[in-house]
């Protein structure tokens, strides 16, 4: 599930998925703009039916925060 989340992230983000790791602040990233931040919001909600809201994507300072929300919501 971690896999198929950092390629969301990836996709959404137009960035090489080796050069994302969970522990990465993601709002450091060059890519991270109001575009990336919609894909990001629709492609979790769309790949795990979880949405995340804007406030809770704000409290998250790195792919993992980003994860636990999307994993706590969605357990597998």
């Amino acid at each position: 599930m971690k896999e198929k989340f950092l390629q969301i992230v990836s996709e959404a983000l137009e960035k090489e998925i080796q050069n994302i790791q969970i522990t990465d602040h993601f709002k450091e990233y060059e890519e991270w703009d109001s575009l990336a931040i919609l894909s990001i919001m629709a492609l979790i909600e769309e790949n795990f039916g979880t949405t995340i809201s804007r406030d809770n994507l704000n409290k998250c300072q790195t792919l993992e925060d980003l994860f636990k929300i999307v994993t706590t919501d969605n357990p597998q």
